[in-house]
């Protein structure tokens, strides 16, 4: 008996698929595939919106520190102008990191017996596609939209950023109903 019969690659390829298809994982089949992309694309659309987040927050830091200066006898409450852009940059932030914790739990469809038995995963998985693609295209305009800029150009350009938000958050409610009325 040859001493090297451990490491014999038939034997443990046929205990390792016959986990996989126990776990009711098969790395060969295409639903497989498209579920592992869609979840890479929605982490790396999560990432753009934290580095939009990032870029907002740091423009807000940068904005209170130059027009909220410590209180003075002068000057001892600050300008509620400056204020009121501040808490509006604060808002803005806020509102792209729940976007972006909103993605990073958004479902794919299941793998599990019900679900193969009642609807097709691979072509729903297609259709999430054009949903990804969108996706990634507006959180991308909304980092390149947001990262560096200074506070008054962000609070200048406002509204054109919450129209880039609520075009993500409706790319995720379409996203929504095609899992819920697969193809």
């Amino acid at each position: 008996m040859p001493a090297f019969d451990f490491y014999d690659a038939d034997p443990i390829c046929q205990i390792a698929i016959n986990l996989f298809y126990g776990w009711g994982y098969n790395f060969y089949r295409t639903e497989n595939q498209l579920r592992a992309d869609n979840q890479l694309v929605r982490a790396k659309a999560s990432w753009l919106l934290g580095r939009a987040a990032a870029a907002v927050s740091a423009a807000e830091s940068d904005y209170r520190r130059e027009f909220l200066p410590p209180p003075s006898r002068e000057h001892p409450f600050p300008d509620a102008a400056a204020v009121a852009s501040a808490q509006k940059l604060e808002r803005l932030a806020k509102s792209i990191t729940s976007l972006e914790l909103l993605i990073q739990q958004q479902p794919v469809p299941e793998n599990d017996r019900m679900t193969q038995r009642y609807r097709k995963e691979a072509p729903t998985l297609q259709t999430l596609i054009t949903q990804d693609q969108l996706l990634v295209g507006r959180c991308e305009m909304l980092r390149s939209l947001v990262e560096d800029q200074p506070a008054s150009a962000l609070l200048g350009n406002l509204s054109s950023i919450e129209n880039g938000l609520q075009a993500i958050r409706s790319n995720l409610e379409e996203r929504a109903v095609i899992l819920l009325h697969p193809a």
